[in-house]
């Protein structure tokens, strides 16, 4: 159990989100500025945020405790996530940036609905669902990893301790909206990066250098290579392969269209990039490291490697401040995902469906109910320990990217797309994901690749037959084609 210092220094960091959850609860005038910040979000805000609202507590947790079971075989993962990041900001950020301003989108869903002229309304709806229920998930594996932290600092239930994790979460984003999530996850960034780098410095600065942490290791059996024997080259696809999912993360999309000004992310780029390559090498780094330090961990103990480095290599106060980093990344991703969440509820359904005439306060008072509604499920499902951070991050992960990777692609790249091929490729990717996970297939290969391909490959078979012909949707892709 921890001491007294590092739980005081905790309980700081803990008022000080909520402050800024106040902070801009008087600054919050529109919906507008609760779901996207009224577009107004700087270089360093936007980078960082983006970042951190990707890499959720699975990143200090999840991917350490994969490292730690199957040695170097893993950093796949980390590779796949490096190269999909880059090619989100290089190919996706700008257009997204300027095209949903072009057709006055607040969410992904409306976007897809007004990019491709649906007159049905299904486009919207269908997405807003699959945002929903994919969020549920992902947002429980960060109440999962709460849980574990607050469990392990505190020696209380691990039911208790999701609960509590999630009361903080659920206050500064109520609060505050897109803002006080988007100059939070900042903090937390920052916070984490830090963290990330000097643990593992510590820790093999603790049991006497490189070379016998590597020895130590070899004793434990992991491979220290990539490419050893074991790994075969299905096994490196499906690890990399996270790397689609990023085309189709409303989370860190919604920061791609908050940005202030599209000629400030090449800037925002260089910062993310850094990062990134920065803070999954240190993850790397904990999990072995972890091998050494901590033999013979299983049973979900693994994801608690980088808690347990803290506790033996910093004294408490400073400890204090490295567990904050932990709940750094747990916060800086569920925030993200209860606001896009409510923003579907919100502009998806509730204006689109219940009341069309709702005024800026009354969108505003519906969309900070709805991140409790939404929380209340995702505590639901968090609530069972046998749940690992990881598994339900690869899940939601790979439903988002399955469902709207290749749709993201389209609306920004094809000027043939109609919205019958968009829901076609939408719900064939969404459904082969499902079967495909839910059918063991996932242990053969990561059920994103299949979803992923089934979508595309449906949308340019009903395009092939169907071409977008309506000059309006022409004459708008042509414009953002000239912009950018």
């Amino acid at each position: 159990m921890f001491k007294t210092p590092t739980i005081i220094t905790f309980s700081i960091y803990f008022l000080f989100l909520i402050f800024i959850g106040i902070y801009f609860y008087r600054r919050t005038a529109s919906i507008a500025d609760y779901l996207l910040g009224g577009r107004g979000l700087g270089k360093w805000v936007t980078a960082i945020s983006a970042q951190a609202s990707d890499m959720s507590g699975w990143l200090l947790m999840g991917l350490p405790g994969a490292i730690y079971l199957g040695g170097m075989s893993k950093i796949w993962i980390a590779v796949g996530l490096f190269a999909g990041t880059a090619c989100n900001w290089y190919f996706v950020a700008r257009r997204l940036r300027v095209y949903t301003e072009k057709k006055d989108s607040l969410t992904l869903s409306t976007f897809f609905e007004r990019r491709f002229n649906d007159p049905t309304g299904l486009l919207r709806i269908s997405s807003a669902i699959i945002i929903l229920i994919f969020f549920t998930i992902y947002a429980s594996s960060g109440l999962v990893a709460s849980g574990k932290l607050f469990e392990s600092m505190f020696a209380i239930d691990y039911r208790l301790a999701v609960i509590a994790g999630g009361a903080v979460i659920i206050l500064y984003t109520f609060l505050g909206g897109f803002l006080a999530v988007s100059w939070s996850d900042l903090l937390q960034g920052m916070l984490m990066v830090a963290a990330i780098v000097l643990v593992p410095a510590m820790a093999i600065n603790s049991m006497g250098g490189s070379e016998s942490v590597i020895e130590l290791i070899r004793v434990g059996g992991r491979s220290l290579s990539p490419v050893g024997a074991g790994i075969t080259v299905t096994a490196i696809i499906s690890t990399m392969a996270w790397g689609l999912g990023y085309f189709g993360q409303p989370h860190i999309l919604a920061r791609f269209m908050g940005i202030e000004k599209p000629e400030n992310l090449p800037r925002s780029m260089t910062i993310a990039l850094i990062w990134v390559a920065v803070s999954l090498s240190g993850a790397v780094a904990v999990g072995l490291i972890a091998v050494a330090m901590f033999p013979g961990l299983t049973g979900g103990e693994e994801e608690k490697v980088f808690i347990y480095m803290i506790e033996k290599t910093f004294s408490p106060w400073v400890g204090g401040v490295m567990l904050a980093a932990i709940l750094s990344a747990i916060m800086s991703t569920i925030d993200s995902q209860l606001l896009v969440s409510s923003s579907a509820l919100t502009e998806d359904f509730y204006l689109k469906v219940i009341n069309r005439d709702a005024t800026e306060k009354e969108l505003i008072l519906v969309g900070r109910a709805c991140v409790i509604i939404i929380s209340a499920a995702a505590l639901l499902l968090a609530l069972n320990p046998e749940q690992t951070v990881l598994g339900l991050v690869a899940y939601a992960w790979a439903g988002f990217g399955a469902a709207f990777g290749p749709l993201v692609l389209c609306a920004l790249f094809s000027r043939k797309t109609t919205w019958q091929s968009a829901m076609a490729g939408m719900l064939t990717g969404t459904v082969v994901l499902i079967i495909w996970k839910e059918s063991g297939m996932g242990a053969l290969m990561y059920e994103i690749v299949p979803g992923f391909f089934a979508n595309t490959a449906v949308m340019l078979g009903v395009n092939f037959f169907k071409t977008q012909d309506n000059p309006d949707v022409l004459r708008d892709f042509d414009d953002v084609e000239g912009e950018v």
